[in-house]
């Protein structure tokens, strides 16, 4: 799958910055209060380290867990394990998915949808969500439109995280292909863990995102069978979208 993965560092920083139930704009109240009625059972798509899953879970929904990286999925057993929480979790490649289930919702938060690099996969990908929905079942997710910076970059950019027990992760960034027709952009990242003055671990990761316009994403869900296509921007129900700025939250129902 053309994904980029999340390594063990990765995996790491991750934790260190989207905690768990750290809400980001208001978005794990407002999938919360989409779910809140559901009877039948919820999966959640590229689950990561957990901090949406869990928050669901505590508040007595019925969620699985699906993801690509090995590495998040242990950390997200973990943080279950620690709340004494038991959801089913599930690695898949997206674009394989054969699970056990059928489900009322599927949610994709965070925009990580937009990290399958290649279009053709990431209809494949839609394809299979499709089919794990009972009909009736509704696929929900968030998209957003990249930033202006286009420039190939030769400098890196260098960001660093602390943890509790003093360990020190550096990651540095470098945009190495932007590419505004075909609507995607690549960075290469490359992690670092010191301890004590001394590099102990090193981590490499190509990392990729692809877009879409807000009304082209819409066309591409209704060509994989999706109705009533409701697009609403920044976790507001009643908030069209405007500008290139914004969250876009797209709902979408299996006939």
């Amino acid at each position: 799958m053309s994904f980029s993965n999340y390594g063990e560092l990765c995996t790491e920083v991750y934790d260190l910055t989207k905690k768990i139930g750290q809400s980001f704009s208001g978005d794990i109240e407002f999938y919360q209060e989409k779910l809140k009625n559901c009877k039948g059972p919820i999966l959640e798509a590229m689950v990561g380290s957990g901090r949406v899953i869990i928050p669901l879970l505590e508040a007595g929904l019925n969620v699985d867990g699906v993801d690509y990286s090995a590495e998040m999925l242990a950390s997200c057993h973990q943080h279950c394990e620690e709340r004494g929480l038991t959801p089913n979790l599930f690695q898949s490649d997206l674009k394989e998915l054969s699970l056990p289930n059928k489900y009322e919702a599927i949610i994709i938060p965070a925009g990580s949808f937009l990290l399958i690099e290649n279009r053709d996969e990431s209809i494949e990908v839609l394809k299979r969500l499709y089919e794990h929905l009972e009909i009736g079942g509704r696929l929900i997710l968030d998209i957003f439109l990249p930033d202006k910076n286009f420039n190939v970059a030769t400098d890196c950019e260098i960001s660093t995280f602390t943890f509790p027990n003093d360990d020190i992760i550096t990651m540095e960034s470098k945009l190495v292909e932007a590419d505004l027709f075909n609507q995607y952009k690549v960075s290469y990242l490359k992690y670092e863990k010191w301890r004590k003055g001394k590099i102990i671990q090193s981590e490499l990761q190509r990392f990729a995102l692809r877009w879409y316009g807000v009304e082209e994403f819409k066309l591409v869900l209704q060509s994989i069978g999706f109705s009533e296509v409701v697009v609403t921007a920044d976790f507001d129900d009643k908030k069209q979208p405007t500008n290139s700025n914004q969250q876009f939250v797209y709902e979408a129902y299996k006939k």
